[in-house]
């Protein structure tokens, strides 16, 4: 019987945990990052929908292979690299649209080989697909207007609660 209660006892925890749309979100956002951070194209890829637009300085990438492309340069061996983690997670009351916003960085080495760092904020907008998959409609970026503070840069470093 111990057993038994145990058993349902993680299966509620697992079910109210499955349940938060804004806890799924958050682990959507970081899971799209970390895809970027291992270089793996494939699962970025799986983060985007067939109908995204990622705005960039100068152009706007609409769908899942051009905007791929245009992020090229971070699943090359030698690239950038990037990482960001949402600080805000918002959820429509339907459960079907979310906006996570946050720091981003972008670690790289200029033309002497001097490590560079450069900063910003991301905005992304989710759409809650019929599988149950969160995937990445609307995104964009923007540098940051001075260096990061302690708070953003520990968000940054912080261990992922995200599996």
């Amino acid at each position: 019987m111990k057993s038994l209660c145990i058993n349902f006892a993680l299966v509620l925890i697992a079910t109210s945990a499955a349940a938060d749309p804004v806890s799924d979100v958050r682990c959507s956002e970081i899971g799209f990052s970390k895809a970027a951070e291992n270089r793996d194209v494939e699962s970025f890829v799986a983060f985007i929908d067939d109908d995204a637009r990622f705005a960039g300085s100068t152009a706007m990438r609409r769908g899942a292979a051009e905007i791929t492309a245009a992020w090229g340069v971070f699943f090359e061996d030698n690239g950038p690299a990037i990482k960001w983690r949402p600080r805000f997670v918002e959820v429509l009351e339907d459960g079907t649209l979310a906006l996570s916003r946050g720091p981003y960085r972008v670690i790289d080495r200029d033309s002497a080989g001097k490590r560079t760092e450069r900063w910003g904020t991301f905005n992304s907008v989710w759409r809650k697909h019929p599988d149950g998959n969160w995937r990445v409609v609307f995104d964009a970026g923007s540098p940051a207007a001075g260096p990061p503070d302690a708070e953003t840069r520990a968000l940054l470093d912080a261990t992922d609660e995200c599996s």
